[in-house]
């Protein structure tokens, strides 16, 4: 057999064997090599795109213009917290994120996505090169933002925004006149999942930043100890406290358990102090979800975090995390006998639920961080039928989860916006979709942007680095605006990859 002969025969087994079992050894089966350096650059860029309150002077993504800078209270306007604290002083909540492509600032998945950018700094933060310093501007953005919503004892700002009011209209953040109502939650009114990851995102942040900024990292962790201690002592869930306000949005599906648990795993990683340990120890038993991470539920991420905490850990404190840890791989393997996720045929990970790339992200980056954790060990996963995950292939999954959302994929398209030479164009998220002030500087009302909405034209602004919600289980994509479940960009989606794009950029052979 030829040369010719034998590469044309290698290409067809390859390919067979992609399409029987996906992500077998399917990395970049349509030859793409993808610019991870580019990648990562734009993935931060991102988020200043989203960026609420008065923007700097080193904002690069210049269409966007100061928003919601009224975001100031004197009361906590609602009613469950100002009969308990009938005197408040002013509150400053200007900044903060934007969630996705609406103007409400949901400080559970903010929260979320911050600790998420903390966590990928501390993991990859060396291989981010000059990205590096984008990337703590984009952390303390958030960690800013937090100090503001929790600087007064007792009371935890969950929301800025009338959600009803804000999803009924179509605005630029620049132009927003719907009512920016804050949500707060007190010791009656509590919210555990909530204040314990705000205070798991001052925790991991406070790592970050101890390199940096020691005085900001101290304050951050003073501040992260003191909220959650509320949420602990406080127990309830932001459900039962705001349900009408933050439901259907992002309802709390998973209980604030695994919450509590995550916080504090980052305090006993920020502070190693055994009185964290233990607090896990008492409250393991309330995790049931091991094969679950997202800004919802943290079973996986607290048992990853903690594999590597206790790795070394010979007592038997290290045992149900590496146990469950073990167990989310085989679950997400896509040749194991226990694997419970979907793969698309073109080999996308799936889960069910809307805006499926959260969940390709996130595991992806639990992939990738166990791998480092399993290397140091010399360590394979049994997940039983002969079935085994070395680092090497944990790698492999979530670089071709990586590389599927850049372009590698049976449309060669990229779920990036800006990035390569087809991506959506007709996202769903209002401040790309409508005129910028440069360019129409006169208001645009509520309903005004209606016309923006259901147009058929492109983005006029792009938002350079977002990644929308990804296509259909059979790999297809519409690239509609209407159809927020597959084109709406968020914080969650992108702060893992940010973690991601920057370890594949130093390992990209």
């Amino acid at each position: 057999m030829g040369f010719r002969q034998r590469l044309r025969f290698v290409l067809m087994m390859r390919a067979l064997v992609c399409t029987m079992l996906p992500l077998m050894s399917c990395v970049n089966v349509r030859g793409l090599q993808h610019n991870y350096g580019e990648a990562l650059s734009k993935s931060i860029l991102f988020f200043e795109g989203q960026r609420s309150g008065k923007l700097p002077p080193t904002q690069r993504m210049t269409w966007r213009k100061d928003s919601a800078l009224q975001d100031l209270y004197l009361l906590p306007p609602h009613t469950t917290t100002t009969t308990a604290f009938p005197f408040l002083p002013k509150v400053d909540l200007v900044g903060g994120y934007y969630d996705a492509g609406d103007n409400v600032k949901f400080n559970f998945p903010m929260a979320y996505s911050t600790t998420m950018l903390a966590w990928s700094v501390i993991e990859f933060g060396k291989f981010m090169g000059p990205d590096l310093k984008y990337a703590l501007d984009a952390i303390r953005w958030g960690t800013d933002y937090f100090l503001k919503a929790t600087s007064i004892p007792g009371i935890v700002f969950a929301q800025v925004g009338d959600p009803y009011a804000d999803h009924n209209c179509w605005q630029r953040p620049e132009d927003m006149d719907t009512p920016r109502t804050a949500y707060a939650v007190s010791r009656d009114h509590p919210a555990s999942e909530l204040s314990a990851e705000i205070a798991a995102a001052l925790a991991a942040s406070s790592i970050v930043f101890r390199k940096y900024h020691v005085a900001y990292s101290s304050r951050l962790l003073q501040r992260a100890i003191m909220v959650f201690d509320f949420a602990d002592k406080y127990r309830g869930s932001y459900n039962d406290s705001l349900g009408p306000w933050v439901c259907p949005f992002y309802c709390d599906f998973s209980g604030y358990q695994d919450e509590l648990v995550w916080g504090a795993a980052w305090l006993l990683k920020a502070t190693k102090r055994p009185y964290y340990l233990d607090y896990i120890d008492q409250n393991i038993h309330n995790l049931t979800n091991f094969a679950e991470f997202g800004w919802d539920s943290k079973d996986a991420g607290i048992n990853v975090l903690l594999s590597k905490l206790l790795i070394n850990n010979t007592s038997s404190n290290s045992k149900p995390f590496i146990f469950n840890a073990d167990k989310f791989v085989c679950a997400v393997l896509p040749e194991s006998p226990s694997v419970s996720v979907k793969y698309s045929p073109g080999g996308l990970l799936f889960k069910p639920g809307g805006s499926n790339l959260q969940h390709t992200t996130a595991i992806s980056f639990l992939f990738l961080v166990y791998a480092g954790y399993l290397k140091k060990t010399n360590k394979e996963i049994d997940c039983g039928g002969n079935v085994f995950a070395s680092p090497t292939r944990l790698r492999e999954i979530a670089r071709g989860q990586v590389d599927y959302i850049l372009g590698s994929n049976p449309l060669n398209m990229s779920y990036m916006v800006g990035y390569g030479a087809k991506y959506p164009e007709r996202i769903h998220h209002r401040a790309s979709s409508l005129p910028s002030v440069d360019e129409y500087p006169p208001h645009v009302g509520c309903k005004e942007g209606s016309f923006y909405f259901e147009s058929q034209n492109p983005n006029p602004n792009l938002l350079t680095g977002a990644v929308v919600g990804g296509p259909y289980l059979n790999d297809s994509y519409a690239d509609y605006r209407a159809d927020f479940v597959h084109s709406e960009p968020t914080t969650y989606i992108n702060a893992p990859l940010v973690g991601l794009f920057a370890y594949f950029n130093s390992h990209s052979s």
